[in-house]
C-alpha cells in the first residue's frame, strides 16, 4: 500500500537528454553534413594546391580526399561519437574509392566523345577508306564497322551455346575427375593472352594452309569469350534457388525439361548480361586481327575469304599513320566503338527484362 501510495520514490533518475544507456551522444549531424564535408574540402584543397604552386590535379584531388577524411572523422567525433565517426569514415572511404574508379573512366568517356564527335558523321559511318591518303580529311569506317560485326557475331554464334551448355552441365550435372578437369581448363582459358589465341589459329591456318579472312579471327576471338561465358553463366545459375528445382522435380517433370523450363528462364537476365559481357570483352581486340585478318581499306562483307578490317584494327591504323586527320579518324572509330558496346548492353538489359519471370499478381 505504501508503495501504491507513493510510487513515484522508485522512479530511476532521469538520463541527461545528451546521453543514452551506453554514454553516446544523442546529437547527429544533418543528412547534407557529407556533401558540406566534400565541398569543404574540395574548397581546401584547390587552395592548397594553388598556393603550393602544383600543377597536377591529381594532387589536388588527393588532398581534397584526404581533407574529406579527416573533416568527416573530426566532427563525427565532436558532436556524435567515436563509433559513429568511425562508421563515418568507413563509408566515406567506400565513397572516395567510388570516385577513384569513376572519375577515370567518366574522363575516358569525355575526351573520347569531345575528339570522336567533331569527325563522327554520316559520311564517316557509310565510307571507307578505299584510295584514301592518311593526311586527307575524307574517308570513314563503314569496311571497319562491318568487319567487327560479322567477326564478333560470329564469335558470338559460337561461343554463347558452348559456354551455355558448358556451365548447364558443371552446375546441374558435374561431378567427379572431368568437372574439376572442365573447370581447371577454363580458369586457365580465362587468363590466356589474346595474341596467344591468335598465334594458336595462326598454327593452325600454316598447318592447314588456310588463308587470313574474318572467320579466322572469328575463330581467335571465340577462344577469348568462351571462358568469360561459361564463368557468368555458371554463376548466375548457382543463383537460382534450388526449391524451384526440387519443386519441378516433385511434380514429376524430367531434370532436362526442369532445366530448360525453369532453371534457364529464372537466370536468362543475368545470362544475357553475361554474354554481352564476353562480347565487349572480345570487341576491342586487336592483336587476333593483326594475326589473321590482317586489315584491309576496302569494303569486304564476306567473312570468309580476303582480308578484312575491324573498329579496332582501324583505330590502331589510323593512329599510326601519325597525321591530324588520321588522329581525328582514330577517335571517331573509338567513339563509335564505344556507342556499340553501350547499344549491346542496352539489348542486353531489354532481353533480360522481357524474357524475366513474370510474377502472379
Amino acid at each position: 500500500m505504501s508503495h501504491a501510495s507513493t510510487g513515484v520514490q522508485d522512479r530511476p533518475a532521469p538520463v541527461p537528454p545528451s546521453r543514452n544507456k551506453g554514454g553516446l551522444s544523442s546529437r547527429t549531424l544533418p543528412r547534407w553534413s557529407p556533401i558540406g564535408f566534400a565541398v569543404l574540402a574540395v574548397a581546401l584543397g584547390c587552395g592548397l594546391g594553388a598556393a603550393a604552386g602544383w600543377h597536377s590535379h591529381i594532387q589536388w584531388g588527393i588532398v581534397s580526399a584526404l581533407l574529406f577524411l579527416a573533416l568527416s572523422y573530426v566532427a563525427t567525433s565532436i558532436v556524435e561519437n567515436k563509433r559513429q565517426a568511425k562508421d563515418r569514415l568507413a563509408t566515406s572511404v567506400v565513397w572516395v574509392c567510388f570516385l577513384v574508379a569513376v572519375v577515370p573512366l567518366a574522363s575516358l568517356l569525355w575526351t573520347t566523345i569531345k575528339n570522336g564527335s567533331e569527325r563522327l558523321d554520316g559520311y564517316f559511318l557509310t565510307h571507307s577508306m578505299a584510295g584514301v591518303l592518311g593526311s586527307e580529311a575524307s574517308g570513314g569506317v563503314y569496311h571497319a564497322l562491318i568487319g567487327t560485326l560479322e567477326q564478333v557475331g560470329i564469335a558470338t554464334v559460337i561461343s554463347a551455346p558452348l559456354g551455355l551448355l558448358t556451365a548447364v552441365y558443371l552446375v546441374e550435372y558435374g561431378k567427379g575427375a572431368l568437372a574439376k578437369a572442365v573447370t581447371f581448363f577454363v580458369d586457365v582459358m580465362t587468363g590466356i593472352p589474346s595474341i596467344v589465341a591468335g598465334l594458336f589459329i595462326l598454327s593452325v591456318m600454316l598447318i592447314m594452309d588456310w588463308d587470313g579472312s574474318g572467320f579466322m579471327g572469328a575463330l581467335a576471338l571465340t577462344i577469348l569469350m568462351i571462358p568469360v561465358v561459361v564463368r557468368s553463366t555458371e554463376e548466375m545459375l548457382k543463383l537460382v534457388p534450388n526449391e524451384l528445382r526440387e519443386a519441378s522435380l516433385a511434380l514429376g517433370i524430367p531434370k532436362w525439361r526442369t532445366i530448360l523450363k525453369v532453371v534457364l528462364p529464372t537466370a536468362i537476365g543475368g545470362i544475357a548480361t553475361g554474354v554481352m559481357l564476353a562480347i565487349a570483352r572480345i570487341a576491342g581486340e586487336t592483336a587476333p586481327i593483326i594475326l589473321l585478318v590482317f586489315g584491309s581499306q576496302l569494303i569486304n562483307a564476306n567473312p570468309f575469304e580476303g582480308a578484312q578490317s575491324s573498329l579496332p584494327f582501324y583505330i590502331y591504323e589510323q593512329y599510326r599513320i601519325g597525321e591530324a586527320a588520321s588522329y581525328d579518324r582514330a577517335w571517331a572509330a573509338a567513339l563509335v566503338l564505344i556507342a556499340f558496346v553501350m547499344i549491346l548492353n542496352l539489348v542486353a538489359r531489354g532481353i533480360a527484362r522481357w524474357k524475366a519471370p513474370k510474377t502472379g499478381r
